[in-house]
C-alpha cells in the first residue's frame, strides 16, 4: 500500500489542501521560507491516451518494495529504440509517475517518434523522506530499464535520464557520481536533462534563508548536504546534461550555473536553458509544440535520442 493511501482521510485531505496551496507559491522566493516545490505532486492522475500500436506495461516491479514501480510505453514497430527515462518530482515525499504533467505530453510527444518512455516511482516517506535512499531507487530502476530494453523493441545503450524538481535533483546525483547506479548494475546513459532542480550546491542553500520543508528532507547535518549536492558529488566528466531553470525563479538558475560551471571545467558537455516558465510549466509543457520544447529536442538530437 502507498503512503498516500496509508495515510487517515483527514491527513490526506489536509496534505492535498497544503500541496494545493504550495503550488501557488511556486516563483516566491525561498527567502520568504515558502514550500513551493509542492508543486504539481498530487494533482490527479494524467488522462493518457495511446495512439493505435502504442504498448503500455504498467506497474513493473523493477524492486521488492511496492513503491519501486516503473509505467513503460512502447511505440509500435520498436526496433533498438532509444528510452527516456522520467523521474517525477514532488519535494522528496509526494507525486507519482501518472501525475498530471509528468510524462503524457512528453509521451505524446515523442512516441511517434520511435521512443519508449519509461516513468518510475520511488520510495516516497513525508515523515522521514531520504533522498538519497531514492537517488538508489531510480538507479535500480535504470538497471532495470537496461536490462528489459531488449524485451521492448529499445537499446539498453541509448538510455537517457530526465527528471522535474526534486526528481532533478535524483538524476542529476546519479549523473554527477555514476558510481550511484553504477552499484546496481546499470551502464552509463546518453545524457541527462534536469528540469529546474534548484538543488546543485546543498551546503550553500542550508547555510542560507531557504524553504523549510528543507530541513525535514536534509536535516542538520553538513555531511548529510554534502552526500546530497550534486555539486560536491560530482566524479570526472559527467555524460552531457541540459539544465531547464526558471527564470521567474531566484533560486533555480544560480545553482544550476555553479553545477555547470564545475562540470564544464571537468570537460563536460552542460548546457542551462533558461526558460519563462513557472517551475511547474516547465514540467507539464515539455512536449507541447513550441520553442521550449523544441530546445530541449535539441539537446535530444545531439546525443542520438531523437533523429
Amino acid at each position: 500500500m502507498s503512503f498516500l493511501h496509508s495515510l487517515p482521510r483527514r491527513a490526506l485531505l489536509a496534505l492535498l489542501l497544503a500541496a494545493a496551496a504550495a503550488t501557488t507559491a511556486c516563483a516566491r522566493n525561498p527567502a520568504s521560507g515558502d514550500d513551493n516545490e509542492f508543486d504539481t505532486a498530487v494533482d490527479g492522475r494524467a488522462d493518457l491516451s495511446l495512439p493505435a500500436g502504442i504498448r503500455a506495461e504498467r506497474d513493473l516491479a523493477y524492486g521488492p518494495d511496492a513503491q519501486q514501480t516503473l509505467d513503460v510505453f512502447i511505440p509500435a514497430r520498436a526496433q533498438r529504440a532509444p528510452i527516456v527515462l522520467m523521474v517525477h518530482g514532488g519535494a522528496w515525499m509526494l507525486g507519482d509517475k501518472a501525475g498530471r504533467g509528468v510524462a503524457a505530453n512528453k509521451a505524446a510527444r515523442w512516441l511517434p517518434r520511435g521512443v519508449i518512455v519509461a516513468s518510475v516511482n520511488y520510495r516516497l516517506d513525508r515523515r522521514a523522506p531520504n533522498a538519497l535512499q531514492q537517488a538508489d531507487d531510480v538507479a535500480r530502476a535504470l538497471a532495470f530499464v537496461q536490462q528489459r530494453a531488449a524485451g521492448w523493441g529499445g537499446d539498453p545503450a541509448r538510455v537517457l535520464l530526465m527528471g522535474h524538481s526534486s526528481g532533478a535533483h535524483l538524476v542529476s546525483l546519479l549523473s554527477a557520481d555514476p558510481g550511484i547506479a553504477e552499484r546496481f548494475g546499470a551502464k552509463p546513459v546518453l545524457g541527462t536533462v534536469a528540469l529546474d532542480s534548484a538543488v546543485f550546491d546543498l551546503v550553500e542553500i542550508m547555510e542560507r534563508r531557504h524553504y523549510r520543508f528543507y530541513d525535514r528532507v536534509f536535516g542538520k547535518d553538513r555531511q548529510v548536504w554534502l552526500d546530497n549536492s550534486p555539486y560536491h558529488r560530482l566524479q570526472g566528466t559527467p555524460r552531457p546534461m541540459l539544465l531547464v531553470c526558471s527564470s521567474q525563479r531566484s533560486d533555480s538558475c544560480p545553482q544550476a550555473d555553479k553545477f555547470s560551471a564545475k562540470a564544464q571545467a571537468a570537460g563536460a558537455r552542460v548546457r542551462v536553458l533558461r526558460v519563462p516558465l513557472k517551475h511547474g510549466e516547465i514540467n507539464g509543457q515539455l512536449g507541447l509544440a513550441g520553442d521550449y520544447t523544441s530546445q530541449v529536442e535539441d539537446f535530444l538530437r545531439s546525443v542520438g535520442v531523437l533523429q
